[in-house]
């Protein structure tokens, strides 16, 4: 197979690792021992989300880590992202999620996705509806607006690097247009199973790092809500990582780094 890098330069002059992990689905009680397990791996890029609801215990676990020596903070890159409830609320919720991880600065901020809702408190991570059960999107709010304000964040010395996540080719393309700091990452689910080589090349072209956020098909979450069929289980895929004497997550995991994009499993792959 060829070669593939193992951090991949962004157009901040920040270089983030290739792979990473990705604290989605985590459960609280078990993030301390995992965190641990994959610093003692290897890992030094952490992906988390105001979202994810447990920065608080993603930031005891690296205090740990640093405060035992396991690794230094200037060694990890740390992603978090802002909510849809906080989008007029970007530096308070940027310090909220750097007080909860316990952090003097991140590495990465992402707009999690292109909306902006009702504002329910900052860090609550809220999805209020409106009376109509219809989730209660805020009009006033416009994506150039937060991007300005994610802006200020790396002027501030909060954020080395901006970026958005789940922005499709034309969202992208007006950030672009609007951006005084292009964003450095697009993170977007991409797998065997959803390709998406136009995004991915546009972004690529126009120096924008793609991140895949479900580099493994999303199997587990898939399965248990949409009832679909993982890519790990897929016979092609499983032929060629039998061929190859890996497993297929392994193999999946490849071709994503292949493609030049940015993989972070929800966990270390079997």
């Amino acid at each position: 197979m060829a070669s593939t890098a193992t951090a991949t330069k962004l157009s901040s002059g920040h270089e983030m690792p290739a792979v990473g992990l990705g604290v989605w689905r985590m459960d609280s009680a078990a993030v301390r021992g995992l965190i641990h397990s994959a610093l003692r791996a290897g890992y030094r890029h952490f992906d988390c989300a105001a979202d994810y609801k447990n920065e608080a215990e993603v930031g005891d676990a690296l205090a740990e880590a640093f405060q035992t020596g396991l690794v230094k903070r200037e060694d990890l890159f740390i992603t978090t992202k802002l909510w849809n409830s906080d989008h007029g609320h970007v530096v308070e919720a940027c310090k909220d999620s750097l007080k909860k991880l316990r952090l003097d600065y991140l590495d990465l901020y992402l707009i999690h996705f292109p909306v902006a809702t009702k504002h329910t408190g900052v860090g609550t991570t809220g999805s209020a509806l409106g009376d109509d059960g219809v989730l209660d999107i805020d009009t006033t709010i416009t994506l150039e607006t937060t991007w300005h304000a994610m802006e200020d964040l790396v002027s501030m010395g909060l954020v080395r690097s901006i970026g958005i996540s789940n922005y499709d080719i034309f969202l992208t393309r007006d950030c672009l247009a609007y951006a005084k700091i292009k964003p450095a990452v697009n993170q977007i689910e991409t797998h065997p199973y959803f390709q998406r080589d136009s995004l991915v090349k546009f972004c690529q072209k126009h120096g924008i790092s793609v991140t895949a956020h479900t580099p493994l098909g999303g199997s587990t979450a898939n399965t248990e809500w949409f009832g679909s069929v993982s890519c790990l289980d897929d016979p092609v895929i499983k032929s060629l990582a039998e061929k190859y004497g890996k497993t297929p997550a392994q193999l999946v995991l490849r071709w994503g780094l292949q493609r030049n994009t940015v993989v972070i499993p929800p966990r270390p792959p079997r």
